[in-house]
């Protein structure tokens, strides 16, 4: 039987190398308290950049959460990308959760936009127009659009893109990541109802986040 397991996303492995060798350096040179500050440091960013495998669930009429984090809101809102009024499912990451973000279904990738921005708190909801953030659309096999934003929050500084336009993408693929505290917002298109209320917990690729009407 396959067991799970728990990766390591790309973009962590600089922090973490850099982390490590700095405590052996410091340990080595009889600097404790800094080499123990840095071992610390090593072992947050092994858990932040974590990555497990997820189950990802199958159906045609289902989409599953882009995020791990805790539903924020769910409203109408103009979509990013065309100002067509959406319902906005808005999830927030803070630095304990996984940063890898999936695809909520499968299609293709026709338009990613980025805008460099402020740095607000990302359970703000100004952060959607004020925040660094990049916007995917994407458009499943019965011609539905889906956009998923990625908002950088106070700490996060990057947003990691991993998709150009035109690639195909799985549901529950992975195709980026926000380092450290963050959210992402996802804009159902029309026909589709969320699953989920305010304050649930959703994990990327294997919680059910809306369903066709």
């Amino acid at each position: 039987m396959h067991k799970p397991r728990i990766g390591i996303a790309p973009e962590g492995w600089p922090c973490i190398g850099l982390t490590a060798l700095a405590a052996e350096v410091f340990a080595l040179a009889d600097f404790e308290i800094i080499a123990v500050i840095f071992l610390v440091l090593c072992a947050f960013s092994l858990h932040f950049f974590r990555d497990p495998e997820r189950v990802v669930p199958q159906g045609p009429t289902l989409a599953v959460s882009p995020a791990d984090g805790r539903v924020l809101h769910i409203a109408e809102h103009p979509d990013p990308l065309d100002g067509e009024s959406r319902t906005r499912v808005s999830i927030f990451m803070n630095v304990f959760n996984v940063h890898v973000n999936r695809a909520p279904v499968a299609g293709s990738v026709e338009e990613i936009r980025y805008w460099p921005g402020k740095f607000f708190n990302a359970s703000l909801d100004k952060a959607s127009k004020d925040n660094e953030r990049c916007a995917y659309r994407l458009r499943d096999a019965d011609g539905f659009a889906w956009t998923m934003v990625q908002i950088a929050g106070l700490v996060a500084r990057r947003i990691v893109c991993r998709v150009e336009q035109g690639d195909a993408l799985g549901r529950g693929e992975r195709f980026g990541m926000i380092r450290f505290g963050s959210r992402v917002d996802l804009y159902l298109p029309r026909g589709y109802v969320a699953a989920v209320s305010p304050g649930e917990v959703v994990f990327a690729g294997q919680s059910i986040v809306a369903r066709k009407d």
